[in-house]
């Protein structure tokens, strides 16, 4: 097996809920070596998709790969899965939980407990290792089950929702962490609602909405392309020209305004209207947009809101001058 194989590979993956259809006609192709990030507002199919990955679901159509190989022998092996619904087993000792998870998974139980001992520390939990479950807090918890999901050193991570609840410090650790076993050339395939955190740790995503694929590539190239129609502005005098057609959103930055013109807006015909208006610009730039003015983009206001994009972003307008 060379480094081009992918990780993950689905092929025209549907999944029916009785008359519901969760997944339809869903591809995609997640690169070894890559952080890949699943985007969608709620109900849109994502974490459906991550459980037929991790064969808690069969499709109903197409065929799920995991480095070309059958995925049932693969799983345990050389895959790390964190679900949405978190779940630990509350009666054991927090030493005996990673032990058990890690022995389940290839590990001997003497480097298992290594392992778990040397993870607790390093996420500040040493002192609670011979403490049950049940009397760690919900964020520790987590930690632990997190740690859970590394212990064995997968190749791949697969994590729905992983920074879900935590405090923003421990997002931190946890993001560190996963950017760490990135850096020894593990592939990441998370799913979020969290857009800021998605632009700054994914090389790839995919945009999901109502049950189908809108959007799949590479980061940087996606932005690229769309580099259009989100302007900032800085200028002095009035701003009703602001709130005229063609402008879909006004958000204040920093000294100016940041506009998201409506689709097909040419953004010359903006500057031409704050000037004829008096106003006077001092900076006027085509920018690239953001993850989450890409996401409102495709699949619409209310779905951006629903996948936690801000409703300033997603449908207010805003309006206001350069000091």
């Amino acid at each position: 097996m060379n480094d081009s194989t992918p990780a993950i590979r689905l092929e025209g993956v549907t999944k029916r809920f009785g008359a519901h259809t969760a997944v339809e006609g869903f591809d995609l192709t997640v690169p070894r070596g890559s952080i890949y990030g699943l985007l969608g507002p709620n109900g849109s199919g994502k974490t459906t998709s991550i459980r037929m990955v991790m064969g808690i679901l069969r499709p109903d159509e197409g065929r799920v790969h995991l480095f070309d190989e059958d995925p049932d022998g693969v799983r345990g092996r050389r895959v790390g899965y964190l679900p949405e619904e978190r779940g630990v087993y509350q009666k054991m000792s927090v030493v005996d939980l990673l032990t058990f998870l890690a022995e389940i998974r290839g590990v001997r139980r003497d480097e298992g407990r290594r392992r778990a001992r040397s993870w607790l520390d390093r996420m500040g939990l040493d002192a609670w290792g011979a403490k049950k479950v049940q009397d760690l807090s919900k964020g520790m918890q987590q930690k632990v089950q997190f740690i859970g999901t590394v212990i064995h050193e997968p190749e791949l991570l697969v994590l729905d929702e992983p920074f879900s609840g935590l405090d923003p410090i421990n997002q931190d650790v946890l993001e560190e962490i996963v950017r760490e076993f990135h850096r020894k050339g593990a592939t990441i395939l998370f799913s979020t609602h969290l857009m800021d955190q998605a632009e700054r740790m994914c090389e790839r995503v995919c945009l999901i909405s109502r049950s189908r694929k809108v959007l799949d590539g590479d980061l940087r190239e996606l932005k690229a392309a769309e580099r259009k129609g989100v302007v900032e502005i800085e200028f002095d005098g009035v701003d009703g020209w602001l709130a005229g057609d063609g402008v879909a959103a006004v958000d204040p930055i920093e000294g100016g305004v940041r506009v998201r013109l409506a689709e097909g807006v040419d953004h010359q015909k903006l500057l031409r209207r704050a000037v004829d208006s008096g106003a006077t610009v001092y900076r006027f730039d085509l920018v690239e947009p953001r993850l989450h003015e890409i996401f409102v983009r495709h699949v619409g206001v209310e779905a951006a809101e629903g996948a936690g994009v801000p409703r300033g972003y997603a449908s207010t307008l805003t309006t206001g001058g350069a000091a």
